[in-house]
């Protein structure tokens, strides 16, 4: 790695630095006959319910502690960004919150939904043709432009972000056994994994991703980034197109294990969610619930579990199309 881990001092002065431009989103002991018959009885469960955050995900986190680091200068030229829609639609609020402009890119298959409340946060949204050309795109406007490049998992500030979801969780839920994290490009988990380490030492971190979006185990496997050809599953959310250094440096430390779900576990999870909690998650949100009641339903049995549900920007008819009943 090139960078340090933030410490929990770090972790602690950015909580109280982002303050209430933030939520503080609650945390669910999830307890019900449904949930029971799909996991067992013995194992608990505790839902880190970050899709009631601003933006309806994690990532206003990481955004807005990035754009409150802007210099006046940076901040007349404006920032960008790139992304499925929940990073791009976070650095569009945080770019509002601050006082500056964002012109972000999205694919153009992005849920229109999202690319609506990218414009209505006040962004300006170049749609490219797929993420690879998205990526390609985003660096020519920072070029060309001067605009500050947010970047949506490697950047010190994202992750430091991203710690403060796990320092909230470690407050709100004691002992826990383990922790089940998304992974797209890796900046969930990593800030997660920073702050959940050295505040309960004991638990362990464990990373899912999509089948069709599998960076992470590649890169795992490499023992350095590694990209994929092309993101190929409903979760886009989690279709990052490579690993890169830092978050992965991070990532191979901390987590425990990494499992992968189908879109179909995804698509159940969703409609477990839906009909015993009553939230209509996008299919990342439930990537981890998916995680708990498949692969790793039998390695976790009987211990204190946390799960997070981290989006929910997703329209109804798309969810009523995705989600299926357990």
């Amino acid at each position: 790695m090139t960078h340090e881990i933030p410490t929990l001092h770090d972790i602690r002065a950015a909580r109280e630095r982002l303050g209430e431009r933030v939520r503080e989103t609650p945390v669910w002991h999830w307890h019900s006959d449904a949930v029971e018959r799909v996991i067992g009885a013995r194992t608990r469960v505790f839902l880190k319910l970050e899709l009631f955050q601003y933006t309806g995900t994690f990532k206003a986190r990481g955004a807005l502690l990035n754009a409150m680091a802007l210099s006046n200068e940076a901040k007349n030229v404006g920032v960008t960004a790139v992304s499925a829609g929940n990073h791009a639609i976070a650095v569009a609020f945080a770019a509002r919150l601050v006082g500056t402009t964002a012109k972000v890119v999205m694919t153009k298959t992005a849920n229109p939904t999202r690319v609506a409340l990218c414009r209505a946060y006040g962004a300006e949204v170049v749609l490219a043709d797929d993420v690879h050309q998205a990526f390609d795109t985003v660096k020519r406007i920072e070029t060309d432009e001067g605009r500050t490049f947010i970047h949506p998992f490697e950047s010190d500030l994202t992750v430091l972000g991203t710690s403060t979801v796990g320092f909230e969780w470690c407050r709100q839920a004691e002992d826990l056994d383990a922790v089940i994290v998304p992974i797209g490009g890796g900046g969930l988990i990593a800030g997660i994994a920073c702050a959940v380490t050295q505040m309960q030492p004991r638990c362990k971190i464990f990373g899912v991703e999509p089948q069709g979006a599998d960076g992470m185990h590649r890169s795992f496997a490499a023992g350095s980034p590694r990209s994929i050809e092309k993101v190929d599953t409903i979760a886009d959310s989690l279709g990052a197109p490579y690993a890169l250094p830092y978050t992965l440096g991070i990532a191979r430390r901390f987590v425990e294990e990494l499992v992968l779900v189908s879109d179909e576990q995804m698509q159940r999870a969703m409609g477990l969610l839906f009909a015993d909690m009553k939230l209509a998650v996008e299919p990342a949100g439930a990537a981890a619930t998916a995680a708990l009641c498949g692969p790793l339903r039998e390695r976790l049995a009987g211990q204190r579990v946390g799960v997070i549900v981290c989006g929910s920007n997703i329209d109804t008819a798309t969810f009523a199309r995705q989600a299926i009943p357990y």
